[in-house]
């Protein structure tokens, strides 16, 4: 079993959902899947900072229902639901489509279970300049103190520390059964932008195994 395949697409269907549902008519799979990135790029620009976890696209024939799983829902909300209305105004404008909008979002409450949050914190502690084996370090730490996590793993990738030469460094506590199936993985990646380079960071954390042992 090669080593890069991704954690969640080798889980799909059996211990994890697809993050976009509808079925294409008439050959729309194209023009829907690239609507499907630019709502995801357009919801990381306006409201990355407040930690996404997860966006879910389902669409119907006359709503699209977007579900934004955030660690900071004030940010996404905004004072009155103002932010919330010039997300959906920016999103509608952005893929040109008639179909009403549905935008809902759910709030992380643990957000050291969540990959793709703690790759966020890690890139924004990177881009302060913090030095990033104490940044991997403090994140190992504080997810191994959360009794679901039972084995944590960190894996940067670039200038690191403002290097001359690119390279990759990795942190792992505990155990992570990648290739077994039953193994909850929960896995999130993130790019951080700094002054002298962009820093890849990937975050595998496990949580156990889904199915009871028989």
């Amino acid at each position: 079993m090669a080593r890069k395949i991704h954690p969640t697409s080798y889980r799909l269907g059996i211990n994890k959902d697809w993050e976009s549902r509808w079925m294409p008519q008439g050959g729309n799979y194209p023009k829907y899947l690239q609507e499907d990135e630019v709502i995801r790029k357009i919801i990381n620009e306006k409201i990355g900072k407040a930690g996404i976890d997860r966006v879910e696209i389902e669409r119907t024939h006359n709503q699209h229902k977007i579900t934004i799983r955030s660690a900071r829902p004030g940010i996404v909300i905004g004072r009155g639901g103002k932010g919330i209305e010039e997300l959906s105004k920016a999103i509608q404008k952005e893929i040109g489509s008639e179909t009403p909008l549905n935008l809902n979002v759910e709030e992380v409450k643990r957000t050291e279970v969540s990959a793709s949050v703690m790759a966020q914190n890690i890139a924004w502690d990177i881009e302060r300049r913090m030095r990033y084996r104490r940044v991997m370090k403090r994140h190992i730490d504080i997810a191994s103190q959360n009794r679901d996590i039972q084995g944590v793993k960190i894996k940067l990738a670039g200038r690191l520390n403002g290097a001359e030469i690119a390279r990759s460094e990795q942190m792992l506590k505990g155990k992570l059964p990648l290739t077994t199936i039953r193994a909850n993985i929960d896995y999130g990646e993130t790019t951080a932008v700094t002054t002298y380079g962009a820093i890849g960071i990937k975050v595998w954390l496990y949580k156990g195994e889904i199915f009871d042992k028989k």
